[in-house]
């Protein structure tokens, strides 16, 4: 795959607001690592404090999107925080060399792991020479 052929859709670092249009949301980019195999992408994001049902993973269009709603789960009233949570938000553009539909997500200790493999036709094939 060309450097260039995964890029992502966000430019700015950390928490931001979302678009005027879509809503006053306030979201994270989660810190992400892509490995590029031969089997395909192998994709790990640091998501914290999201739960499993609630994180949504999908492939539109050549957009791979991650998000997730951040909540706080203890108990009573906060007498004093430091930091707030706020929904994950992060997407990429993907190659189409990719086979979206034999993509296999888990999450497990806040950190999902994303595993896109190749489609056939974009895998390597070696010709066998014949001598004659």
């Amino acid at each position: 795959m060309a450097a260039n052929s995964l890029t992502e859709r966000n430019d700015e670092r950390n928490v931001q607001g979302r678009e005027e249009t879509r809503s006053n949301e306030k979201y994270i980019r989660p810190a992400v690592n892509i490995i590029e195999t031969e089997e395909g992408l192998v994709l790990t994001a640091d998501i914290p404090g999201a739960s499993k049902d609630a994180l949504d993973v999908n492939v539109e269009k050549g957009i791979l999107t991650i998000s997730a709603p951040a909540q706080h789960t203890a108990p009573g009233t906060s007498a004093y925080r430091e930091f707030e949570l706020a929904s994950y938000y992060r997407q990429f553009t993907i190659p189409e060399s990719l086979d979206h539909e034999k993509a296999h997500a888990d999450y497990a200790n806040g950190i999902l792991t994303l595993r896109i493999p190749k489609a056939e036709v974009a895998k390597p094939k070696r010709i066998a020479v014949q001598v004659s």
